[in-house]
């Protein structure tokens, strides 16, 4: 298991952004009305197919870390780059439609449709990305095909997939966050909090079956929790605090 420096990306090494599922470059980030900045970041990267634990206090700028990634946050100064492109140099409704083609999100509260089946759920992503919707179809035959194969992967049985969901269990609305998330083969997989909700059995069982899709489909994958138990299992690890310079720690 690595541990990760965001100054060891320097700007000597020369970088090529394409390379790179995540690449960001001398990041500052302070919200609106407040002097100092939440993130200074000198550079972080993260590699196709790599799986990072990020770990930190509340208020260590672990959210926001997210939504710079996702392009729904930019930079007082600095670039970001995700999967080769530059989102600073995206319109709103570009960045929109990048985010649903390029990435995958497990929230802390899931966010799925109530109204909506599992395997409706399942197809959200393909449904409103043709970029998602292609690869699916590349993948597995066919939209609906690649969600049936992800739910029965994630250990959700065919007998379930016409159920609402407010008739599943935290754990099984869990899977299916994972499962709509991962659909289409997205580049990069945020998941913020996503096991908080679990007991220690459940996170850890729900943990293996996420990182074995993320290998599965060579997402990158940037996972937030304050769970510590839960880093042994990845790659790359990540303290926030140690690594921020806004947090006055940094070299």
């Amino acid at each position: 298991m690595g541990s990760r420096d965001f100054g060891a990306c320097s700007e000597a090494t020369g970088e090529n952004p394409s390379v790179f599922a995540v690449l960001l470059k001398r990041v500052v980030f302070r919200w609106p009305g407040q002097g100092r900045p939440t993130l200074d970041i000198p550079s972080f990267s993260v590699s196709p197919g790599e799986q990072v634990f990020i770990s930190g206090p509340s208020g260590s700028g672990k959210s926001t870390l997210l939504g710079l990634v996702a392009g729904i946050l930019s930079p007082a100064s600095g670039t970001v780059f995700v999967d080769g492109v530059c989102l600073n140099g995206l319109g709103s409704a570009k960045r929109d439609m990048f985010r649903g083609d390029r990435i995958g999100f497990i929230f802390q509260q899931f966010n799925l449709i109530p109204y909506l089946s599992i395997l409706e759920n399942v197809l959200l992503p393909c449904r409103f990305s043709p970029s998602r919707h292609g690869r699916a179809c590349a993948r597995s035959g066919s939209a609906t095909a690649e969600a049936e194969t992800l739910l029965e992967r994630l250990d959700l049985s065919p007998s379930l997939w016409d159920r609402p969901i407010n008739r599943l269990s935290v754990g099984q609305q869990q899977r299916v966050a994972a499962a709509r998330a991962l659909a289409g083969k997205p580049s990069i997989l945020i998941a913020d909090e996503p096991t908080s909700s679990l007991d220690a059995d459940r996170r850890k069982a729900f943990l293996r079956l996420l990182l074995g899709e993320c290998r599965s489909a060579k997402s990158a994958l940037l996972f937030v929790s304050h769970d510590q138990s839960l880093a042994e299992d990845f790659s790359t690890v990540v303290h926030l605090p140690e690594l921020n310079r806004a947090d006055g720690e940094a070299a």
